[in-house]
């Protein structure tokens, strides 16, 4: 990934944040020369290992876990809130007439070694978990004993567990960090006026290298 250096963002906790606020990652794969991409809710885990470790589950029809030799080295992608940027925000663009447009934008690259986990316990586990996080929310959150054994056992045998030690994290947050102070606070305030206020609050206090 192409990141000059007031883009990158190697601080653990930025990172971690990233991951953590859009789990939905990208699996990249190859097989026989040729690239695969699978979109896989991720479970995070900062404390395994010297990156942390990846956990997440596939239908047992996606071939992805028959084609991946254990320890293949594998790419996740998490990608955050992101944007288009016009020029006409910022108040600099109005006096010089020197700006162009841009898309505003934080991403995570998890590289790592793939393992596959085709055991009930492991599943169970990472099911669990997952379901208890995104859940939360919910006035009655769903959980797993909320539906017939039966049912649950036949879910979990069509499904298999992956696991993935990482091995590197590349951050990259492109918030306009090489503009005026003053062009970033209007493109924050068109942001936030079209809802994009997540990405705004970046924007206003971006990660730190």
């Amino acid at each position: 990934m192409y990141t000059p250096a007031h883009f990158r963002v190697t601080e653990p906790a930025a990172l971690h944040r990233i991951i953590a606020a859009h789990p939905l990652g990208v699996l990249v794969t190859s097989h026989e020369g040729s690239l695969d991409a699978n979109h896989i809710p991720f479970e995070f885990d900062p404390q395994i290992g010297p990156l942390g470790r990846l956990s997440a589950h596939v239908a047992r029809a996606n071939p992805v876990w028959q084609q991946c030799l254990a320890g293949a080295d594998v790419l996740v992608i998490f990608r955050g809130k992101e944007s288009y940027i016009s020029p006409n925000w910022y108040p600099s663009k109005h006096e010089t007439h020197r700006q162009v447009p841009t898309w505003n934008y934080e991403v995570v690259h998890a590289h790592g070694r793939l393992r596959v986990r085709d055991d009930e316990k492991f599943l169970r586990g990472v099911l669990a978990r997952l379901t208890r996080v995104h859940e939360a929310q919910e006035p009655r959150p769903w959980k797993m004993g909320d539906s017939a054994p039966e049912y649950i056992d036949a879910m979990l045998r069509a499904v298999v567990g992956l696991e993935i030690d990482i091995t590197a994290l590349e951050g990259k947050s492109k918030l306009s960090q090489n503009r005026e102070p003053r062009d970033i606070a209007g493109a924050v305030q068109m942001l936030r006026q079209r809802g994009s206020d997540e990405l705004a609050q970046s924007m206003e206090k971006p990660p730190t290298a």
